[in-house]
């Protein structure tokens, strides 16, 4: 039977990747927005210490971005890229493929990461088969890492309580370990030292499958959503050389990690690593309307375009690839980008970000900090028989407290917008540093 309920009940939203009943008993619901900062309904202010949910990049309700969008829902709401074109959708992969690291020439529009790394693994199935190595059918994963929530992303991804729901999904997938070693790199400053043979995890699933069978091995540069795991030094470029040895085709999953966090445009420039594809979304267009995106090489593309001209390419996209107003959103948060220099901010950041977040060390049950270009993880001893309790009792009392922060398990991740200031960040860990000397 259908119930009626208020238009502000807050009952009828079945709320993703939260404890519905918990959060309804006690909401927290953000109201507006402007710069660093949110506004809940009653007028406090929250400083976002999250990008929102790591997509806020350029910080809320930027001028630029504003205007685009308010002029294109104007001027045009929609045209498929179906055999049909908009120009704004070319600008912007225009526009992006000028800011993608050398050697990536092409851009698949999407509408988040899940979608993007959907894309990414059905090309690669595709890209060989095309090659004319159709046993390529594999996918390589990592423990612990995050890929989103399709069905793709879900079997390729390693964290568990958002696999054992849903069953086995995708056949034919395997993991490489994940890089987290507490015993060897507690409280490392940046990229940890120990731990690059972890790499040749991958030469393990080469023996037990054999390299023609698998198409591509897919991670984070950093992986972010499971808590900020760092690769240790020289990790990613023999994962790298692992994969050009067996003609295994490595995709980055930059979702988190592109558009300036580590101080650099993709992490791929960071790790100087060049990866096959890369997915992006999130910062793309500043979290304002969804849009996810694959960067290709040419090599990938051109796998795709040998047939008749007039016979379709690649059978796979969305209703919404290229959509005109996510295509002007990410026009002007690319415009923003450039003008304030926001791709490369958090690298003069980074030093000062450092300091404040290793000042934790030492704090009531943190037994590890991790950062890199702008993004930290500090990490909990947890409650026996209650884990993840720590690290939540602490991201409640922070937003009590005024500051926005994101937990996952018992580690609790901050990634403030790139135009956060020094003052702010002081604040920040003011506000932190005292619900962490305060709390159970």
């Amino acid at each position: 039977m259908n119930v009626q309920l208020k238009t502000n009940d807050l009952e009828a939203f079945f709320m993703p990747f939260s404890a519905n009943r918990q959060f309804k008993k006690a909401p927290r619901l953000l109201a507006s927005a402007k710069d660093t900062h949110y506004f809940t309904q009653d007028g406090r202010k929250i400083l976002d210490g999250t990008s929102g949910l790591w997509c806020v990049n350029a910080g809320h309700c930027r001028p630029r971005i504003v205007e685009a969008i308010q002029k294109q829902a104007a001027e045009l709401d929609f045209a498929g890229t179906f055999q049909m074109g908009h120009p704004k959708a070319f600008e912007a992969a225009s526009r992006l493929v000028n800011i993608a690291p050398k050697g990536f020439d092409h851009v698949f529009f999407t509408n988040s990461g899940s979608e993007s790394v959907e894309t990414a693994l059905k090309i690669a199935l595709a890209y060989h088969r095309a090659k004319g190595n159709a046993s390529k059918v594999r996918l390589i994963g990592r423990e612990r890492g995050y890929h989103g929530v399709n069905f793709g992303g879900t079997s390729v991804g390693g964290i568990s309580p958002n696999r054992k729901m849903f069953g086995t999904l995708v056949a034919g997938v395997d993991h490489i370990r994940h890089t987290h070693d507490l015993a060897k790199n507690a409280f490392s400053k940046g990229e940890p030292e120990h731990g690059a043979d972890l790499a040749d995890d991958l030469e393990r699933l080469v023996a037990l499958h054999d390299a023609s069978t698998i198409a591509a091995v897919i991670v984070e540069p950093v992986a972010c959503s499971t808590g900020v795991l760092i690769p240790p030094k020289g990790y990613l470029k023999r994962l790298e050389a692992i994969c050009r040895k067996h003609d295994i085709l490595l995709i980055f999953d930059e979702v988190i990690t592109g558009f300036g966090r580590l101080g650099t445009p993709f992490g791929a420039d960071y790790f100087d690593v060049s990866p096959d594809m890369i997915t992006g979304a999130k910062g793309v267009t500043n979290g304002t309307i969804p849009m996810g995106v694959v960067f290709l090489k040419s090599h990938i593309y051109e796998a795709f375009t040998t047939g008749p001209e007039n016979a379709i390419d690649l059978f796979h996209g969305y209703t919404y690839s290229g959509h005109p107003m996510a295509a002007a959103a990410a026009i002007g948060t690319l415009d923003t980008y450039q003008e304030e220099g926001l791709l490369t901010r958090a690298a003069q950041l980074a030093p000062y970000w450092q300091e404040r977040v290793h000042a934790l060390k030492g704090l009531p049950h943190v037994i590890d900090i991790r950062n890199i270009g702008l993004i930290g993880a500090i990490e909990f001893a947890p409650i026996p028989d209650a884990p993840a309790q720590r690290a939540y009792s602490r991201f409640v009392k922070c937003f009590e407290r005024g500051l926005l922060v994101r937990q996952t398990g018992d580690i609790i991740a901050l990634s403030p917008p790139l135009i956060i200031t020094e003052s702010e960040i002081d604040q920040l860990f003011d506000i932190f540093t005292a619900v962490l000397k305060e709390a159970d």
